[in-house]
């Protein structure tokens, strides 16, 4: 990797609604020296440089010359051109999820990133979530797997499918919890409130044989981000939206032969376990793992190729959808959005 200073210089660039929480946050990770933002929009670039008392570069390149690293918050549809750009002035880069609208294009950033010796991190932040770190050293390869990630609406992250948006959250989460590659994608879904997919389902099966089941929507009147994990003797049910969850394991010292003679109370064979892990910005921890990576003190928490296995499956899933519906795919349906441009920070 391109060797970086003890403590690297880093930047943002778009400050829309979360990449204004990057800069934020990043002004006080103390390992790095951040040195401002670029932001296409000249108004809100005037605003958020005032409000946090941070430089606004008046260029993407005059901020690429002055860091080791950056942060890139614009659309999915423009992160490719972003971070080529960014890659190819030789500066590692975290990515906010997904990491592009296609899988050439995620092959292309990963070539040219090491070409050039740099770092790639994707920004799936439940890596971070408190429920997620409390139920890491209980997860011993899970058998069936239920997530559920439900939305009111909102314009932010609208410009693609939900799952490119919300549900490719927990096929990241999927993915490193299992450990495997997934083997078959059956899935459902359709338009509500947008051009593209509102609300879809997938079963995906892997290839060690484990199961999971996946809703997102971006249509429901409240939230819910629940994820339940089933693996032998054990149960662990997690609310990512309140960061916190139980476990559910069968007693050592319980007799089966007694159980399935006689019906007993669950608290007799079953003992629960509260789930619990300090508490921590699930943004701030992220950042904190991107920086402690630059300076060679940490691991990439999810690394560039993690994020392409992340968008491989659930454009599977996208095009499983469109061929159900073939006179939605023929106007652009579920990937609407997935292509084409749009402004940092937009």
């Amino acid at each position: 990797m391109t060797s970086t200073p003890a403590r690297p210089r880093v930047g943002v660039i778009g400050v829309g609604s979360l990449g204004f929480h990057h800069a934020r946050l990043l002004r006080g990770v103390g390992d790095a020296e951040f040195m401002g933002f670029y932001e296409a929009g000249a108004e809100r670039a005037a605003k958020v440089a005032e409000e946090l008392g941070i430089q606004a570069y008046a260029s993407m390149s005059a901020l690429l010359a002055d860091v080791d690293a950056v942060s890139i918050v614009v659309p999915t549809p423009a992160h490719y051109e972003v971070a080529k750009a960014a890659l190819a002035a030789g500066k590692h880069v975290l990515i906010e999820k997904p990491i592009t609208a296609t899988i050439e294009q995620a092959d292309e950033l990963l070539s040219v990133a090491a070409k050039n010796g740099v770092l790639v991190q994707i920004g799936h932040i439940e890596r971070f979530n408190r429920a997620i770190r409390a139920a890491m050293p209980y997860v011993d390869h899970p058998l069936f797997l239920d997530s559920d990630r439900l939305a009111p609406f909102s314009p932010r992250g609208s410009d693609v499918a939900v799952v490119l948006d919300l549900m490719i959250h927990d096929i990241d989460l999927l993915l490193s919890l299992v450990g495997a590659k997934v083997r078959d994608v059956s899935a459902a879904g359709i338009p509500v409130l947008t051009p593209s997919l509102d609300i879809a389902n997938a079963r995906l099966t892997f290839e060690n044989g484990a199961v999971a089941t996946i809703t997102a929507s971006r249509v429901s009147r409240e939230r819910m981000r629940k994820l339940r994990i089933f693996q032998r003797n054990a149960y662990l049910s997690l609310d990512l939206g309140a960061g916190n969850g139980e476990l559910y394991r069968l007693r050592g010292d319980v007799d089966l032969a007694t159980l399935v003679k006689q019906a007993q109370p669950l608290e007799a064979f079953v003992e629960r376990i509260p789930l619990e892990a300090p508490e921590g910005e699930p943004l701030k921890l992220e950042l904190e793992n991107f920086v402690a990576a630059l300076r060679g003190t940490e691991p990439v928490a999810v690394t560039g190729e993690e994020g392409r296995d992340a968008l491989q499956v659930a454009l599977r899933i996208v095009h499983d959808i469109e061929r159900a519906l073939p006179a939605f795919a023929a106007r652009g349906g579920a990937a609407a959005g997935a292509g084409g441009t749009a402004r940092p920070g937009a």
